[in-house]
């Protein structure tokens, strides 16, 4: 994803995410707010993290699965919905959780992001798979759903399931997860600019903002 609105070297912005992750979705869409406000030329890339990578492939109910992993009673697990959805309103995404929300193994819509990559609708695809997830309430662990999603992103139908059925890109995929966890990353969403500087968690528009401005400081 690149703006060109501006002649100046682009900002590289890497992002390090799980579609399967709230905070991700809220994170960047705090940090596009602060970027169009900025008048930033900038380009994202995305790269793959797995908060559940021994996922079955069929999902697990969410907040079955948040109680067991976390600990958490059925009224902490809404409070932190109610933070969710409040966040997500915030920036103009709409959270619909209820009672038959699943948590899905990603591995599947990470290998489709690198290959929508390709085609530079990477983050085209990175949105849509979020507000499938979050929003939608589809059922993501069915790649014939996430074919049709990528179809809804211009994406040819037939080759993404395709790239799913053969895994295609299941070794390159892996391989960017080891070289994120390198790195040090544990969390998401964690954003990398310009290959130097780490931010980690949803920052808001006001701290990425801020962010953006020492940035250009340190470049004039």
């Amino acid at each position: 994803m690149k703006n060109s609105e501006s002649q100046q070297q682009p900002l590289k912005i890497d992002i390090i995410s799980d579609i399967s992750c709230p905070w991700c979705v809220v994170g960047y869409r705090q940090l596009a707010e602060a970027l169009e406000k900025s008048n930033t030329a900038y380009e994202i890339h995305w790269h793959p993290f797995e908060l559940n990578p021994d996922m079955p492939a069929e999902g697990k109910n969410l907040r079955e699965h948040s109680a067991k992993k976390h600990g958490r009673n059925n009224q902490e697990i809404q409070a932190s919905r109610d933070r969710m959805t409040a966040a997500g309103s915030e920036i103009g995404f709409k959270f619909n959780f209820n009672e038959d929300t699943r948590v899905h193994n990603t591995f599947n819509m990470h290998q489709l992001i690198y290959w929508a990559d390709q085609y530079s609708l990477a983050n085209n695809l990175e949105q849509a798979l979020f507000a499938a997830y979050f929003t939608d309430n589809r059922n993501l662990s069915d790649k014939s759903v996430l074919a049709d999603i990528a179809a809804e992103v211009g994406l040819d139908r037939t080759e993404a399931l395709t790239v799913l059925e053969d895994q295609r890109f299941a070794q390159e995929v892996r391989e960017s997860e080891q070289r994120a966890r390198k790195q040090g990353i544990q969390s998401v969403p964690t954003v990398i600019f310009n290959d130097q500087h780490m931010v980690s968690g949803a920052q808001g528009v006001e701290n990425y903002t801020n962010i953006l401005q020492q940035l250009a400081n340190m470049s004039d």
